[in-house]
């Protein structure tokens, strides 16, 4: 009598929040409005999904704006712990489990070389432009810190758009710089604004610069072993308790939380939680995904990709719908005039510009100068594109500055107020109109009949298949050699498996044959027992190795 009751009560009952329900119910159907626009819009020369999901976004918070009566136009608070915590994480991790690792490491001096360095570089310019010009725009009490914060907000890219348009099997060397890239710049961006927030600019001298380059260079390091160790632990537990003789759920449940698991260590710790779980993903990938059930195999890639696509729509709806915010806008426009607002977002756009390019170029001819053959060097219309996918700003440049802006989403200080608006104004600007032009641009410097090229002289093949391919492709009287197309091939199919070239790689996989995938699984060390899901698949697999 008395469960009954209390279970018709339960039924009965109304929920006790409707506002959550309704905003968690309005992102779900505005992200499934977001996928099926994205795919109609697919083969359209100027859109891509980052930019239909900020404009559907953006219309969103127009309509909630205009149904409140101009009191509020989002239905949830941006949050950056929402982002750092919950969003951010799945990206990171699918980005670093999804990526070729041979064509990563290949170009892993020009991808540190861009995205730490380059980012130092980006920071410098933009801190010293913003103390010279900005402060002359007279928008408030700016403190050394403010500047050197915004250098930090506003040297985290964004390439997203890009990475969008250039595809990992057609153009992986192109891509491989700016995806690498991206990842270690928002490593680096968010390392430098955390170091800024607990530096004492007050007394600032040779030892203490030292001390923060120190520091600066452990996280980096503490943060990639974490990430490499959480990655082989897995793989280990994995490899030798082997869940999938049992119930593939478990493997696939395992790899998931301990690849969260290292990142929020990495977060408890102070270190970087970017690349903890970013190196996090290629050692998985490396051993830890070998070990698992053929239909383990199918699930986490499929599941990881699924995750980050759903935190990046969320993001860029997220971001649309928090632009229109009307707090911060009424605050800015009762202070500031118009054109004061417009100089201060053109003057961060143009020194944006400038960082980018000040970098990119330079470091371009350096890394150029330092590599023998053709193929690894950066031609002037790649260095063009790798400027250009670092042109965007997004979602960690806007919670960088809510971070240090704003407590808890709010701010009353109108020079706080305008550079929230300024980073919502730069952020917009940048992803709508350079990712617009983005598609166009790269098809003009990389014409589509050329796409298909690179694959033959840069990436590794992917199968035996693609391999013998590889070298039909280099025969004499294939079309690439009639239309002039020259492409260095191996002597013959002896040669380059006898005698194969001594590079790094070489010596890497000796050393991991020999003593990393005994003990950590990995592929040609899978486990077999009898009865497993994956016995029916090994015939398969050692007729496909032969």
């Amino acid at each position: 009598m008395g469960l009954g009751a209390a279970a018709g009560m339960a039924l009965g009952d109304p929920p006790a929040d409707y506002g959550s329900i309704a905003a968690v119910g309005l992102f779900v159907a505005l992200m499934c409005v977001c996928i099926i626009v994205g795919h109609l819009l697919e083969e359209n020369r100027w859109m891509n999904e980052s930019i239909t999901a900020l404009f559907i976004g953006l219309g969103t918070g127009a309509v909630i704006l205009f149904a409140s009566s101009g009191k509020h136009s989002r239905v949830l608070l941006f949050s950056e712990d929402l982002f750092f915590i919950y969003l951010l994480p799945p990206i990171i991790f699918n980005a670093g489990f999804q990526v070729k690792k041979k064509q990563f490491f290949r170009n892993f001096i020009t991808i540190t070389l861009f995205g730490a360095v380059g980012t130092l570089i980006s920071f410098t310019v933009i801190s010293l432009g913003a103390l010279g010009l900005i402060s002359r725009l007279d928008i408030g009490a700016l403190e050394l810190g403010d500047y050197l914060a915004l250098g930090a907000i506003f040297s985290a890219t964004d390439s997203v758009c890009t990475l969008q348009v250039l595809s990992q099997d057609e153009t992986p060397f192109l891509y491989s710089l700016v995806f690498g890239e991206g990842v270690v710049n928002d490593a680096t961006s968010v390392v430098l604004f955390n170091a800024i927030q607990n530096f004492d600019l007050g007394n600032i001298n040779t030892a203490k610069l030292l001390e923060f380059i120190g520091s600066f260079l452990y996280l980096f390091s503490t943060s990639t072993i974490l990430g490499v160790a959480a990655g082989l632990l897995s793989a280990y537990i994995i490899k030798k308790l082997y869940f999938g003789r049992h119930s593939t759920d478990r493997e696939v449940s395992i790899m998931m939380l301990m690849a969260y698991l290292s990142y929020m260590l990495a977060e408890l710790l102070d270190l970087s939680g970017i690349l903890t779980v970013f190196f996090c993903g290629i050692v998985m990938s490396h051993y830890t995904w070998h070990n698992v059930t053929e239909s383990s195999r199918v699930t986490t890639k499929h599941a990881f990709a699924t995750l980050s696509f759903i935190a990046e729509t969320f993001l860029f709806l997220y971001v649309g719908m928090d632009a229109l915010d009307i707090e911060k806008w009424k605050i800015v426009g009762q202070t500031y005039s118009p054109v004061k607002s417009v100089a201060l977002s053109s003057t961060i756009l143009a020194l944006v510009l400038v960082a980018r390019a000040a970098f990119v170029f330079p470091l371009s001819l350096l890394s150029n100068w330092t590599k023998k053959t053709p193929g690894g060097k950066i031609s002037f219309k790649q260095q063009v594109i790798v400027w250009w996918a670092g042109l965007m700003r997004g979602a960690v440049s806007i919670a960088l500055a809510y971070n240090k802006f704003t407590r808890s989403g709010h701010t009353q200080q109108p020079s706080n107020a305008i550079m929230i608006t300024s980073t919502i104004s730069v952020v917009f600007f940048s992803t709508i109109v350079f990712g617009l032009l983005t598609k166009p641009l790269i098809r003009l410097l990389i014409p589509p009949r050329h796409l298909s090229r690179e694959p033959s002289a840069l990436s590794e093949p992917s199968s035996p298949k693609s391999f013998l391919e590889h070298l039909a492709a280099n025969s004499p009287g294939h079309p690439d050699l009639e239309n002039g197309i020259s492409l260095r091939r191996p002597s013959s199919l002896r040669l380059l498996l006898v005698s194969p070239s001594r590079s790094v790689h070489h010596y890497w996989r000796k050393f991991d044959d020999s003593f990393m995938r005994p003990v950590f699984g990995g592929r040609g060390f899978v486990p077999f027992v009898p009865g497993s899901p994956t016995e029916s698949s090994v015939p398969l697999l050692a007729r496909n190795e032969n």
